[in-house]
């Protein structure tokens, strides 16, 4: 079986590539797209055309969804440092470059994954691809997360979620040397241009509150802060700062290795050296804090920086103010 799905180019879009046209109305990777487009499963007023076909005002684009082939978390015996677990709920300090929850890019060597070898069991709100998964950090981002070991935990760490009481503070190293305290409310929404991205939109989206604490300037062209989420939206955090004119250090996707080009020329070595000594996003999921969905007790944890964040403040902090 598969989908239909039928599109007409708008005004705004008139003269984008067919790949690009369908990023922004389809929730599909770019990747997926081309390979659609090269399967035959794209037309263009049913006619066939390259990913790189410019579409035109009021042509219609089919696109011919296969469905897709349902995926089941395997247990996999994967490094996990646990902070704490009990009966009802694991706290997970999660490393870089770990996924959270298995997909058709990842569909192993996920937490997820470490967690069903280390439970064998956890909650099922979420299906069998997000077992105990009650909230996400991004691959690269390191830190700490609540995993839910039955349904009655999921449902009450995520109403604590929704009611926004969870304390999430999270410390990065920013772009730009001249930082004020705030908030930031900008809702979010898919990047029209890549889906695989998330923007700050005017219209529509979801609201994303974000508050600001600058920690400590360095070097001139850094500084370390501290956020806390009152939302949780994808990428929020790394969308904000970029959002501000102050992307997180390293990120590849939201301007965090290509800010450097901006800076003063005199700056630019020292910074660069900096990027190579850290090849991710410089985020880090530093506190943690709810109430227990059993005891009804708040408790709260923190997690040290890990090394390779560790090494790159340490650098900068060692670097002449300029």
């Amino acid at each position: 079986m598969s989908e239909l799905h039928s599109f007409v180019v708008n005004e705004e879009d008139d003269g984008t590539r067919l790949d690009v046209f369908l990023q922004g109305v389809c929730d599909l990777s770019r990747s997926r797209l081309q390979r659609l487009i090269g399967d035959d499963a794209v037309r263009v007023d049913d006619v066939r055309q390259k990913s790189s076909y410019r579409v035109h005002l009021s042509e219609r684009v089919d696109v011919d969804i296969p469905e897709a082939v349902p995926l089941r978390a395997l247990a996999q015996d994967l490094p996990l440092s646990i902070l704490h677990e009990d009966a009802d709920v694991l706290v997970i300090d999660k490393a870089a470059g770990m996924t959270v929850h298995p997909a058709h890019g990842s569909p192993d060597g996920t937490l997820v994954n470490a967690l069903l070898h280390h439970c064998h069991d956890l909650s099922g709100v979420n299906g069998v691809l997000r077992p105990g998964i009650v909230h996400r950090l991004d691959r690269e981002t390191t830190g700490l997360l609540m995993v839910a070991k039955n349904d009655h935990a999921h449902r009450h760490l995520a109403a604590q979620l929704e009611a926004r009481t969870v304390e999430r503070r999270y410390l990065a190293l920013l772009w730009g040397g001249v930082l004020e305290p705030g908030v930031v409310d900008a809702a979010l929404d898919r990047n029209r241009k890549d889906r695989l991205k998330m923007a700050v939109v005017t219209r529509g989206g979801r609201r994303a509150v974000t508050r600001v604490q600058p920690l400590e300037e360095m070097a001139g062209f850094l500084t370390w802060v501290e956020f806390r989420l009152e939302t949780g939206r994808t990428h929020q955090i790394r969308v904000h700062a970029e959002h501000m004119g102050h992307p997180v250090f390293g990120d590849p996707v939201y301007s965090g290795r290509t800010w450097v080009n901006g800076i003063e020329p005199e700056l630019r070595p020292a910074a660069q050296i900096l990027l190579k000594s850290l090849k991710r996003q410089a985020l880090h999921a530093a506190t943690l804090g709810f109430v227990h969905p059993r005891t009804e007790e708040t408790v709260r944890f923190v997690s040290e920086l890990p090394t390779d964040l560790a090494q790159t403040v340490a650098a900068a902090r060692a670097l002449p103010r300029q």
